[in-house]
């Protein structure tokens, strides 16, 4: 089976390019199983509750998210370096579950994937 890995490296809200990343990951999982999201560098902050775009006249994409559990995607992992130089936590409470690897781990498992995307 064919497995696909999305790496967010960007901050919500600054350009359309994360929520188009979205709908790309929800029309690839009605052809593949296997979908992993990876957010790295400023894509940590992709997952944090109370955004308030909507002060800077932009939509809350960011809880469109959560939509990806009835799809059935469950993997989502933090690079625990990213999170930590901006602030977030383990025990942070975060729109999916995730989990937080090393930089080194990260890399080993995006590797594992036949596809790989970047936003």
């Amino acid at each position: 089976m064919k497995s696909i890995a999305f790496i967010f490296s960007h901050s919500p809200h600054g350009d359309t390019c994360s929520k188009e990343g979205l709908d790309f990951i929800i029309s690839c999982s009605l052809f593949y199983k296997k979908i992993s999201l990876f957010f790295i560098n400023d894509g940590v902050l992709q997952l944090m509750r109370h955004q308030k775009p909507e002060l800077i006249c932009l939509h809350n994409y960011s809880l469109s998210f959560k939509i990806l559990l009835l799809y059935e995607i469950t993997d989502f992992f933090f690079c625990k370096k990213s999170a930590y130089q901006r602030g977030l936590k383990d025990r942070d409470n975060f729109l999916l579950p995730v989990k937080f690897l090393n930089s080194t781990r990260i890399k080993r498992k995006i590797n594992q994937f036949n596809f790989i995307f970047k936003w």
